[in-house]
């Protein structure tokens, strides 16, 4: 059986970009969402929150989306924790790269903010049926 998706942590440089998700992700979703603005914080906030999933902004000044998915790794306490990237980088190579780099999925940036949450929760399904085969 497929754990139920309730909290996401949003990870994004840009103020608009993180309302928009949250909005999408409560109001539409039902999730609890919680916004992280920039890299500095993420690993203290993941570590305090536990959300069951983290949106990850690739392109951000100071630690960059890769690094700071390479930090959650590095933690044992969150080092679990299904990451998504959101970026507007998604030729082919870019998504196979950041799956390699251990993401579970890739949201294109811009997204629709109607469809956000079906998208959150279809990639939430897919990794979990996956690890069940």
């Amino acid at each position: 059986m497929i754990p139920p998706l309730k909290h996401v942590l949003c990870i994004d440089d840009e103020e608009d970009i993180l309302q928009v998700t949250r909005l999408s992700l409560e109001t539409l979703g039902g999730f609890k969402a919680s916004i992280c603005k920039g890299s500095g914080g993420a690993l203290a906030q993941a570590k305090s929150l536990k959300p069951d999933m983290v949106l990850l902004d690739v392109m951000m000044p100071g630690m960059d989306g890769p690094s700071t998915l390479k930090a959650l790794r590095a933690d044992p306490e969150v080092a679990g924790i299904p990451v998504i990237f959101m970026t507007a980088k998604v030729q082919p190579a870019e998504v196979a790269h950041y799956i390699q780099l251990g993401a579970m999925g890739v949201i294109a940036k811009p997204f629709d903010p109607m469809g956000l949450s079906r998208q959150v929760e279809a990639l939430w399904r897919e990794f979990h049926e996956s690890k069940r085969a």
